[in-house]
């Protein structure tokens, strides 16, 4: 039955997120061959400045009105299959759809890929509310859809299966894992017929990595690391800056972002989107150090700026990007010191895309494989680890969190839930050496409002009672009464993944 279920909604999935995606092109390359145009007639520039403040009014009118549209959607995501955050899925669905093409193929510095993974999501929440599922097969539902949205815009189904799992739900039961990696399967075979099987990234190198260069892996992790926690920081401080400008409305912060486009479109056409185009032309002609010093800039400071905005649009993509930049950065620099061969810079780009990943997603596992596949080669696996542990380490030591779980916490605090006076169901793999390995069901203090309903053991479901040891590997379904959900999301999952103190 998932398999079917996984199936069904991969193949929706992939042809809705292959759409978005294609439709996103074609728009960035109609922005690219407007400007030139404008180059050669240049009171055109008026009317399109005119329509890209109508436009973003527009879309700053939108998201005013339907928050559950703005950003990237995936602490969205995250939120709803914890229990704590719910929205409508066909209001999002079609709002996301045609916002998040008017945003980034505007040539905002948006990533498409987590619209994409809320696209994905919102078709596997209308499958399962069509089917009357109950909640445990709605939320694999969800699961599903976001693997298969994920996988369609990077052609990357394994990193997204994983990426979901690791990172969104964190939930690694056999029930949900099947039909997210058969969603993922048949989203990327969909996506697969629209642009050709050529990986995402194409990046070309000459050579791998010399086994007495690996020491610049760490000095670029730890780079990575203390950099992906100044983006942490920014990132998060956006709502606060923003609120600051006295005089502008919420819904009039589009127009900032759309205005700064116009001057970034006219001087450097090139860099708009997302940035997947703009990190195969560097990793291919290897700019100078001035060059990637101010791709740098420019990348972090609007990216910033265009998310800040509450439009819809990702920053996966454009963290990618920024990761590049810095990894080209750094390759530049050793070069010109002359302690690394120029024909290295390549190789660095596609580490440090990982790493910066790594560190602010705190996701290595997803990252090493997300970059593997984007790319198409397994000659970068161990360089990929290397990096992408280095700078989670050096996140997780500046006490950066997970940047999608964080953007969470500040999305429950101003939205109130749906539906709150339902009682949910909590899902959860219980780690190998937790607190709650080992334990018999009456010796760990429940949250109030919480009962044990059934245990996933492999293939069986047991019927739980107080004397039930629960072991590592299963997976614990529980039913919370609806004042008590975030709560118990955090007890309850804390002491089935954080190691005993025995």
């Amino acid at each position: 039955m998932q398999i079917i279920r996984g199936l069904f909604i991969g193949l929706a999935a992939g042809l809705v997120v292959s759409l978005f995606r294609l439709t996103i092109e074609y728009g960035l390359r109609f922005v690219k061959f407007a400007y030139e145009t404008m180059h050669q007639n240049y009171w055109l520039l008026i009317p399109w400045v005119i329509a890209s403040v109508l436009l973003a009014l527009l879309l700053g009118k939108m998201v005013q009105r339907y928050p559950a549209v703005q950003g990237s959607g995936i602490p969205q995501i995250e939120g709803q299959l914890a229990g704590s955050y719910e929205e409508s899925w066909w209001p999002v669905l079609w709002r996301k759809f045609f916002g998040g093409i008017l945003s980034i193929g505007s040539g905002l510095f948006l990533g498409r890929e987590g619209p994409s993974i809320q696209l994905g999501a919102t078709i596997g929440q209308g499958f399962a509310e069509i089917k009357h599922d109950d909640q445990v097969n709605r939320r694999v539902s969800i699961a599903s859809g976001a693997a298969a949205g994920l996988s369609a815009a990077f052609n990357a189904p394994i990193a997204s299966t994983l990426f979901i799992l690791e990172e969104v739900y964190h939930n690694f039961s056999p029930l949900v894992w099947i039909s997210a990696l058969v969603s993922a399967l048949t989203a990327n075979f969909v996506s697969l017929n629209f642009f050709g099987l050529t990986p995402v990234l194409h990046i070309t190198y000459s050579q791998s990595l010399p086994l007495n260069q690996y020491g610049h892996l760490i000095i670029l992790g730890i780079v990575l690391g203390l950099l992906g926690r100044v983006y942490q920081m920014t990132l998060l401080h956006l709502p606060v800056w923003f609120g600051k400008l006295k005089g502008i409305k919420p819904a009039w912060y589009p127009v900032i972002p759309f205005v700064l486009v116009v001057i970034v479109g006219w001087f450097w056409p090139n860099t708009l989107g997302g940035g997947n185009g703009l990190i195969v032309q560097i990793a291919q002609h290897n700019p100078s150090i001035a060059v990637f010093g101010s791709l740098l800039i420019l990348r972090f400071v609007f990216s910033m700026v265009s998310y800040g905005s509450m439009l819809p649009g990702g920053i996966f993509l454009p963290i990618l990007t920024i990761g590049a930049v810095i990894g080209g950065l750094y390759s530049q620099m050793m070069v010109s010191m002359g302690w690394l061969n120029a024909n290295l810079v390549s190789n660095f780009i596609i580490y440090a895309m990982a790493g910066y990943f790594a560190g602010i997603g705190k996701a290595p596992f997803t990252a090493i494989l997300l970059i593997t596949e984007m790319v198409g080669s397994l000659g970068h696996l161990m360089p990929l680890a290397v990096v992408s542990i280095v700078a989670f380490t050096v996140v997780d030591l500046l006490g950066g969190a997970p940047i999608y779980e964080s953007l969470l916490n500040k999305l429950i605090k101003r939205t109130e839930l749906i539906n709150s006076d339902q009682v949910t169901t909590l899902q959860t793999t219980v780690f190998m050496g937790s607190r709650l390995d080992g334990q018999q069901v009456r010796d760990f203090d429940w949250p109030k409002g919480c009962l044990v309903t059934s245990i996933h053991r492999g293939e069986r479901d047991i019927v739980p009672h107080g004397d039930t040891v629960i072991r590592g590997g299963d997976t614990l379904v529980v039913s919370v009464a609806p004042n008590q959900r975030q709560v118990a999301f955090t007890r309850v999952v804390s002491a089935a993944q954080t190691a005993s103190d025995n």
